[in-house]
């Protein structure tokens, strides 16, 4: 497996106009979301000073509803900025599979937003593409992920002027505009989260530049949001960023009276609204002849899933995730091998291993699991599915089919053990 600065990569997580992200490891095997730069821009000296500037102010911040920047390079090729790895679906991927939320869940997630730009603003740090692909909804509360996109206001100077920088549909009329951008855009992002959590679009659909010149021109929709959010959020999408309020101040409607005292700039605080956020409920699979599971760099493509069992969400255990301390005694655990692979469960998780290539899955990123036998003959696939969206499979060869039934008899057993549900 390739190594980035001391990180051995495991897989890539997702890819943007900046550059690549990758979960990798520690050699102590601290999990990490490794973000690398593309080499064309890493060639620019004017993006090297950029990147350099954005790292340091990220390095600054805080708070309970953000991903720290844990290491970086910024002089070294290739870029790379590493964050702390936080599992679990991104608030897109919740509202796909469990739908629109309900008032007080879109409370609590307002609230957790509005500390995560309270303490983003605080150090000088513009988000500026803040949606929820952007946002990970981790088992205690919401994240804001991507600081590598986040901009030291003072350092905007380096963004090329005339450039709108974002995503249509989330970005405040002064980005749309190509003007000068300040943590109020953030504010009008956190806007249209709210009205798309809530089942709607603030701008409706259509093309990039339709929904540029909708957040510029015409009033948002905020027909989907709660009418006791809907002066909050109407708030948020106003066009002219001096009547937005500002993080703390919509921590103090959220809240129903300010707290004692004066955000600090840089002064650790506690959440002022609790807001758990519980993964999405796995779905039953689709029929095989519908879905086949993507390619992966772990591990080759598999046959696809067939849905002979559920999916079953996991429970994670109660350790530091990331760090794969030593199994408990006594833990359950199986193991099966053929000639070419390799499938191992037990208390730190799954690992799924083909043709000397293995992928390790801890219990914390599993959405589910599932095992489907061949109709006939002896052979088990065995499938592990992300709260990322990655879909990782193995298949094996039992070789007889009273071998294949101890199998399935041992793996249920063993997923019963740390699978909610059974």
């Amino acid at each position: 497996m390739e190594r980035i600065g001391g990180y051995l990569v495991e897989r890539k997580l997702g890819e943007g106009g900046m550059g690549t992200v990758f979960l990798a490891r520690t050699r102590g095997g601290r999990a990490v979301a490794l973000k690398v730069a593309k080499a064309e821009l890493a060639a620019d000296p004017v993006f090297r000073e950029r990147f350099r500037s954005e790292v340091e102010a990220a390095r600054m911040v805080g708070g309970f509803h953000t991903a720290p920047v844990v290491d970086a390079d910024v002089d070294g090729d290739p870029l790379w900025l590493a964050t702390a790895y936080i599992p679990g679906p991104t608030l897109a991927a919740r509202l796909a599979a469990q739908g629109a939320m309900d008032e007080q869940q879109l409370r609590s997630l307002a609230a957790a937003l509005a500390e995560a730009l309270e303490s983003i603003h605080s150090r000088g740090l513009v988000h500026r593409d803040l949606k929820p692909g952007n946002i990970i909804m981790a088992e205690d509360g919401p994240r804001v992920l991507d600081f590598g996109i986040a901009r030291a206001v003072e350092s905007t100077r380096l963004t090329a002027t005339g450039t709108a920088f974002g995503t249509p549909g989330f970005l405040a009329p002064e980005q749309a505009l190509g003007n000068d951008v300040t943590g109020a855009a953030d504010v009008f992002a956190l806007g249209a989260v709210l009205v798309a959590a809530a089942g709607g679009s603030a701008w409706g659909e259509g093309t990039p530049m339709g929904l540029m010149y909708r957040s510029v021109h015409e009033p948002p929709n905020v027909s989907a949001v709660p009418a006791a959010l809907v002066d909050l959020v109407s708030a948020c999408l106003a066009k002219d960023p001096a009547d937005r309020p500002t993080p703390t101040g919509l921590l103090d409607r959220l809240t129903g009276e300010p707290p004692d005292r004066t955000p600090p700039a840089a002064t650790p605080y506690t959440p002022t609204v609790a807001a758990p956020a519980t993964p999405p409920h796995a779905r039953a699979a689709p029929p095989a002849s519908s879905w086949t599971p993507p390619h992966q760099a772990a591990t080759p493509a598999r046959p696809a899933m067939s849905p002979h069992l559920p999916l079953q969400p996991a429970t994670p255990p109660q350790v530091p995730y990331g760090f794969g301390p030593p199994l408990p005694y006594g833990a359950p655990e199986v193991e099966f091998t053929d000639r070419d692979s390799r499938v191992v469960v037990n208390a730190t998780g799954v690992v799924l291993e083909v043709a000397g290539a293995a992928a390790d899955f801890e219990w914390a990123e599993i959405a589910g699991v599932v095992r489907t036998p061949s109709p006939r003959g002896s052979r088990l696939t065995v499938t592990v599915r992300l709260w990322d969206g990655g879909v990782y499979s193995c298949e094996l060869n039992a070789r007889r089919s009273a071998r294949l039934t101890e199998w399935i008899a041992h793996l249920d057993h063993v997923l019963g053990c740390y699978l909610a549900g059974r």
